[in-house]
């Protein structure tokens, strides 16, 4: 799958999730602004849990594995809070929604992970991390693990009545 159709396909998937705040503007080519946002990891603490993935490139197979993984599940992202956030080198997202390079480095340096690594990590609603991961990982796994989790388990339980 080539870059720029992996970008296309991954911003249609996430853009019906979480919006994060509007921190700036990046410009595309043809002068069509793109609104560029930062991503405040501590923001989300109590409001959502973050699927963080990090990789060198859209490129990187392990990246295109995992993502492949994740679009078959976008409905199951919003029913659990979830926020998938993927920091590259080049172009980062948080829901489809470009995010600044500031941010990203806060989370390359928050979690030490290189420019170079691919990493799968989980945050909970509370921040800390649930899960590492240095393989793609099923996204079956990530949900059974977010389900397990007392908040979640209240929350089936409070929008269940709903």
């Amino acid at each position: 799958m080539n870059k720029s159709v992996l970008i296309a396909f991954t911003l249609t998937a996430w853009s019906t999730l979480l919006p994060v705040s509007i921190a700036g503007t990046a410009l595309l080519s043809s002068n069509h602004p793109i609104k560029m946002s930062s991503f405040n990891l501590s923001a989300q603490k109590w409001q959502n849990r973050v699927l963080l993935v990090f990789a060198p490139s859209v490129d990187n197979r392990n990246y295109q594995q995992q993502m492949q993984l994740l679009q078959q599940h976008n409905s199951g992202f919003a029913d659990r809070d979830l926020v998938l956030v993927q920091a590259l080198a080049d172009k980062s997202y948080a829901n489809g929604q470009l995010i600044d390079e500031s941010s990203v480095a806060n989370l390359r340096s928050r979690f030490g992970v290189d420019k170079d690594n691919f990493r799968v990590i989980l945050v909970g609603k509370d921040g800390g991390v649930k899960r590492q991961d240095t393989t793609p990982v099923q996204v079956k796994a990530i949900f059974e693990q977010i389900d397990a989790m007392p908040m979640r388990q209240q929350e089936m339980q409070q929008r269940g009545r709903n």
